[in-house]
């Protein structure tokens, strides 16, 4: 193996021990977002699972059911989005940026 070589298979081999570091560490983050003024406010996980959803009862309307599912769709999507932009944020720190398919 030419020392070429073995330089970027050490490179490749940091990158992926700094990878599983930021997958084990994104599990304890969390992103907060709310909708509707703060009528709803959903906390999630670096995993992807929903930690937390609180929702005033003023956004609570028998009549407008729709509204509220609406409300929690949103701030629980936008949760997610925050996550996982901070994980795509951190990740491509490391990779310098590079997109490697199957990486992630």
């Amino acid at each position: 193996m030419s020392k070429g070589l073995a330089g970027i298979m050490k490179q490749a081999q940091m990158m992926q021990q700094k990878m599983a570091k930021l997958q084990e560490e994104a599990a304890n983050r969390t992103a907060e977002a709310t909708a509707g003024g703060g009528a709803v406010v959903a906390v999630v996980s670096g995993k992807n699972q929903l930690l937390s959803l609180s929702i005033k009862k003023e956004a609570v309307d028998p009549e407008d059911v729709e509204m509220l599912q609406d409300l929690v769709m949103a701030a629980v999507n936008e949760a997610l989005k925050k996550v996982q932009s901070q994980f795509s944020e951190e990740m491509s720190k490391i990779t310098g940026g590079l997109n490697i398919p199957g990486l992630f």
